[in-house]
Order: structure tokens, then C-alpha cells, then sequence
């Protein structure tokens, strides 16, 4: 690969690393990572048609688990693609402190379009990733007019006698959002908030609303699992152990509720009371402050 007129430029061209197809491999990809590539969409420059920035996770045989993303520097004209390793490089030692155990996956680029760009930033990403090979991530973000939203992968394998790092194919991989059951909450959060946008700008959705939505998810929960206790009760469906089981021991781990409640009660007592605290320094702090200045004149 040749030098560009920066040292923290590159001008990718040149060969690399490729290898033989193999089993396709899983992809899963975590909401952190896909909001990382809207961010840094949005913000995009008026000049920039895609962007494209670095994938990092964990990766095993069979599967590559995508949990985090940055950003990355680069340019396309008509004759050539400049990408900033010195900053992928940098931003990457950074990243690695606070996370040792995530390495480098892939990249990845908004927009469906693979040309002969993608296959020279393919080629210098599988440089980071060898001995493995590289996944892309492409990434729809349904903004642009007439442009469907999704999210596809990619791995790829060379074609010709002679490899060359332009000449490639981009085979198409499983791919899949994995989300916890701690972050539902806030991927409905944010649902909500697209449904509930206006054609001027998106509106949030209040507090009191998230909680009402809350409260009746849980209501609803509840009223399924008393009319199936009810009909087991009754004879018209045959009993699961496994549910009964599932059901004693939530409700054993429930018994203490009163205490949880005093708990809870006290909680939000210390919490007030924190507050109230607060509230009467910072009010005495602006009192000082005035004294002061009366004083000084």
C-alpha cells in the first residue's frame, strides 16, 4: 500500500491477506454498536455520500458477536479512497484499555453500495484482523428516500488468477440484533419515541407516559398469568410443571414484599432528604455570594 501525502492518510492500494470460504459465519450485532453507526451518520459531513468506522467484539469458530463501534476518518473521490489508520490505530489502543478483552472484527459503511472502494477498505481491515477474516457491516439507514433500512454482513473472498486487493467478492453472512433483557426497555424507549415523531422533528416521550406503558405491561403479564392459573384450576388445561415451579419460586422470592416496600420507602426517604440538602447549600452558597458583593460595595 502506498503512502498518501499525510503520514496519517493512506491511499490503499497494493494486496493482502485473503482467504478461503469457509462455513458462513454468525454475526450478531449489539444495539450499541448500530446506534455508534447512526451517530456518526447523522453527523456526517454535506460532502460525505457513506461513512464508515470500526467494528470491535468478540469472536469465536462459528461466530462473530459485534459490541462496539467508533468512528473513522476517511475520504472518496472519482480516484481515490483516503482512510486514517493513524486515528483507527490510536483510537483503538484507547478503546482496548477500557475494554482488553474486544479485538478488531471488521468495518463497517452506511449505505448498500460495494464497489471497488469497499473491496480496498476490506483489504486493509483484514490486515487487522488476520489471521481471521474481516466482516462488513453495511447499514441502511432508511433516511434517504426510496432507501429500505436494514442491516446485512459480509465477508469476502478474492476472485481472479492473480489476487489483487480490488478484485473480490463480498459473500453474504447470517446476521442478527442481540439485545439483553436489561436493555429492552430502553430499545421500546426509543421505538416509541420514532412512533410518536412528528414530520418536523422527533418528540420525546414523557416520563409519565413511559411509566403508564410500563405499569400496563406488567398488569397485562399479570392478568395472563392469573387466567392460566384459574383455567389450570378448573380443569380446562393441563398444568405445566415447569410453569408451576416458575411460579413458586418467583412468589417465594416475593414473600418479604412488605419489607421490600419499607425498603423502598426508606430509599426514597434518604433520597429526599439528599435533595432538601442540596438544595439548602446551594441556596446558602448564592446568599454568601451576595453578601459578599454587597459588602464589597
Amino acid at each position: 500500500m502506498a503512502l498518501g501525502p499525510t503520514s496519517s492518510a493512506i491511499h490503499i492500494t497494493g494486496t493482502g491477506p485473503h482467504y478461503a470460504i469457509k462455513t458462513p459465519q454468525n454475526v450478531t450485532v449489539h444495539p450499541v454498536a448500530l446506534f455508534t453507526i447512526l451517530d456518526h451518520y447523522l453527523r456526517r459531513t454535506d460532502q460525505q455520500d457513506r461513512v464508515i468506522g470500526t467494528l470491535l467484539g468478540r469472536r469465536t469458530e462459528h461466530e462473530i458477536e459485534i459490541r462496539s463501534a467508533f468512528a473513522v476518518l476517511h475520504s472518496e473521490t472519482d480516484e481515490q479512497v483516503a482512510v486514517d489508520t493513524e486515528y483507527h490505530r490510536t483510537m483503538y489502543e484507547l478503546h482496548h484499555k477500557v475494554n482488553p478483552k474486544e479485538v478488531i472484527v471488521g468495518w463497517y459503511s452506511t449505505g448498500s453500495n460495494l464497489n471497488t472502494y469497499s473491496a480496498l477498505i476490506q483489504n486493509f481491515y483484514s490486515l487487522e484482523t488476520a489471521p481471521h477474516p474481516a466482516v462488513h457491516i453495511t447499514l441502511n439507514t432508511g433516511i434517504v428516500e426510496g432507501e429500505e433500512a436494514g442491516v446485512k454482513a459480509y465477508i469476502s473472498s478474492p476472485v481472479g488468477v492473480v489476487p489483487k486487493a480490488e478484485n473480490c467478492v463480498f459473500v453474504p453472512v447470517s446476521v442478527e440484533l442481540r439485545f439483553h433483557d436489561a436493555e429492552r426497555s430502553g430499545l421500546d424507549l426509543l421505538a416509541g419515541t420514532s412512533t410518536s415523531t412528528t414530520a418536523t422533528s422527533p418528540q420525546p416521550v414523557p416520563d409519565l407516559e413511559v411509566l403508564e406503558t410500563a405499569i400496563q405491561n406488567v398488569t397485562s403479564m399479570l392478568d395472563r398469568v392469573l387466567a392460566y392459573v384459574q383455567s389450570v384450576l378448573r380443569g380446562e388445561t393441563k398444568g405445566d410443571p415447569a410453569i408451576g415451579r416458575y411460579l413458586m419460586d418467583t412468589l417465594g422470592a416475593s414473600a418479604g414484599v412488605g419489607e421490600e416496600i419499607g425498603g423502598f420507602n426508606g430509599s426514597l426517604q434518604d433520597t429526599l432528604m439528599v435533595s432538601y440538602l442540596a438544595n439548602l447549600v446551594r441556596s446558602q452558597a448564592e446568599v454568601s455570594a451576595r453578601l459578599a458583593l454587597t459588602t464589597a460595595t
